[in-house]
């Protein structure tokens, strides 16, 4: 019987993958004396918007700050309705209420943990104005059938693609099927600008606003107004925010995006490691893969604790890290967190699956820079945990 044997140094849930290409073309921008909005913010956006095939992308301060005007935007007012998944980050739902919108959740399928589709009928109601499903940990979430049902009904559909750059549905870059997406740039992301995010869409009109809500109610560009040629007088059109998106997240981003492509490919060999090896403990369980034609971008490993592991998730979890292993939870079910659960009680209890793998996820590590050494160590110590006892 081999004999575990813990590894001296920490193995973190993430870590981004910046190399001296990104550490050079930030120090350019700083020499530059140009480190706010400016022309390598543009050229992200051109290069974002040409890797997505969409004609509007517009950089943010944070994939949050997408959600928030990519909502005021698109019309919700107070009482609204918007259909949406409990397995997702609190931002998604946090923004629809600080709106004064209601959120309203549809139960995910066991395997893949995506918004369940066949579910949709059911949550309509005469106040529903819109659906936001969640593309979640790097697979697609089933867009035709969502599709379906809202333009049966005259809905919008707001897609959180904040897991999602360069994941695909049936050979389409997710996040711009219907009005608009959101993506974000969280160094735990497929790729990162240290903070940030950007919302795409195919409407010219909604991207003029997007772009004035963005920056102070700005409607036309207003980077260069203290540049030479550039003219300091300006026109607010609306009362807009400040989340506009910097020529130092910019400088990370250009090459990061440049080479996402290189990131996922990694991560998806890493990922199928990960499937070979976990094949033979039955007691932790990997997300299952969407049934359609996809491409998944592998941003998270999912493993739901089993009943059968006879530890709880969050034992399983202290365990790993007694053994140098870092671990995420993605997520909490959103209606079960004290703020909404208190507001909304009726939910509570009627989101089975939800909330059945709420208590048994756990996300263990998956970036870039591991070795295929350090994805055989995860799998050890998960062996070891969950052998410590018997």
């Amino acid at each position: 019987m081999r004999v575990f044997s813990k590894r001296p140094e920490f193995l973190p849930f993430s870590r981004p993958t910046i190399r001296q290409v990104e550490i050079d073309e930030v120090v350019a921008t700083l020499q530059s004396g140009w480190i706010t909005t400016g022309p390598r913010a543009e050229r992200f956006e051109r290069d974002f918007a040409a890797y997505t095939g969409f004609p509007h992308a517009l950089a943010l301060s944070s994939a949050t700050a997408g959600l928030h005007i990519g909502l005021l935007a698109l019309g919700l007012r107070p009482g609204d309705e918007v259909i949406t998944t409990p397995i997702t980050w609190a931002a998604t739902v946090n923004m629809i209420e600080a709106l004064g919108g209601v959120p309203v959740y549809v139960d995910v399928h066991r395997d893949t943990l995506q918004l369940d589709e066949r579910q949709l009928f059911k949550a309509l109601s005469p106040r529903t104005v819109g659906i936001m499903p969640v593309h979640y940990a790097g697979a697609p979430c089933n867009l035709d059938p969502i599709a379906k049902v809202a333009c049966a009904k005259g809905l919008w559909i707001f897609e959180d693609a904040a897991h999602g750059v360069g994941t695909r549905y049936k050979g389409r870059h997710v996040g711009g099927d219907d009005r608009l997406g959101v993506f974000s740039f969280h160094p735990i992301k497929n790729m990162t600008t240290g903070e940030g995010g950007v919302l795409v869409t195919r409407d010219e009109a909604l991207a003029q606003r997007l772009q004035a809500l963005r920056f102070h109610g700005l409607e036309k560009q207003a980077w260069n107004r203290y540049a030479e040629g550039g003219t300091p007088q300006v026109e607010v059109v609306l009362p807009g925010f400040k989340y506009n998106f910097m020529d130092l997240q910019a400088a990370l981003g250009i090459h990061q995006l440049a080479s996402v492509n290189e990131f996922n490919a990694r991560r998806r060999e890493l990922a199928d490691l990960y499937d070979r090896l976990l094949a033979e403990v039955p007691e932790v369980e990997p997300l299952g893969l969407p049934h359609f034609d996809h491409f998944h971008t592998r941003h998270l490993y999912v493993v739901k604790v089993l009943e059968s592991a006879g530890i709880s998730r969050d034992t399983f979890i202290a365990r790993l890290k007694a053994r140098n292993v870092g671990t995420g939870i993605h997520f909490r079910a959103v209606h079960t967190q004290p703020y909404y659960a208190q507001k909304y009680p009726q939910w509570v209890g009627k989101l089975p699956v939800a909330e059945w793998v709420s208590e048994r996820l756990c996300s263990i590590p998956l970036f870039p820079l591991m070795t295929e050494d350090d994805v055989v160590y995860v799998v050890e110590a998960i062996k070891d945990a969950l052998a410590e006892g018997r």
